[in-house]
């Protein structure tokens, strides 16, 4: 059966990217600590290793924010492609909202960065209608995931916690009402606590 998921790393007080994003911080100041635990050097812990396991199982599609995509503000003014180089880790419909049209974007493994201007429900719909009956993830950032929540769509949500203070941010939960959270699993390391929640009851 198909779900709608949205997995994220965030710190103690709600972040899940510091102030002063830019393009050579692109989570902001001290964001990149949030997720340390994804890269750090192999044997991973055994939770830390089924956390990024699942974080990067295939889906059917996926729905992004423009600021997770790119730093671009405005028109596109230039070739921007995503951070992550000519493979991106998707291998899906990657939809991301925006307000400026531009031509779907095809990249190597199967990857395709397709542009929604009309807002969060047309990207989802078409996130759900690429997926053909696989799951749908809510990639981020933290805007996006607010929206998915509002609307109430989203099946199950992991955070992964990490043990520290930005200060400041993106905070994932602002403005977001109670979506209903039930605890169905809680793993750890010394660098991270993975809780699971299915939404809504």
């Amino acid at each position: 059966m198909s779900r709608t998921t949205c997995h994220v790393s965030i710190s103690l007080d709600g972040h899940v990217a510091g102030p002063d994003q830019t393009r050579d911080e692109p989570l902001g100041a001290g964001g990149e600590r949030l997720h340390e635990w994804l890269f750090a050097d192999e044997p991973l812990p055994e939770a830390d290793a089924a956390a990024r396991a699942d974080l990067l199982r295939p889906r059917g599609a996926f729905v992004m924010g423009r600021n997770m995509f790119g730093p671009v503000r405005g028109g596109w003014d230039e070739d921007w492609r995503g951070w992550w180089g000519d493979e991106p880790p998707y291998r899906a419909p990657v939809f991301v909202l925006t307000h400026h049209p531009r031509d779907p974007v095809e990249m190597a493994g199967g990857t395709t960065f397709v542009f929604v201007t009309e807002g969060f429900d047309a990207a989802f719909a078409r996130a759900r209608a690429a997926a053909g009956g696989a799951d749908v993830t809510v990639a981020g950032g933290a805007s996006t995931v607010r929206q998915a929540l509002a609307a109430g769509v989203v099946d199950e949500l992991v955070l992964d916690v990490v043990p520290v203070l930005l200060g400041g941010g993106e905070r994932l939960f602002d403005g977001v009402g109670d979506p209903g959270l039930t605890q169905l699993a809680v793993t750890s390391s010394p660098r991270v606590t993975h809780v699971r929640y299915r939404v809504g009851g």
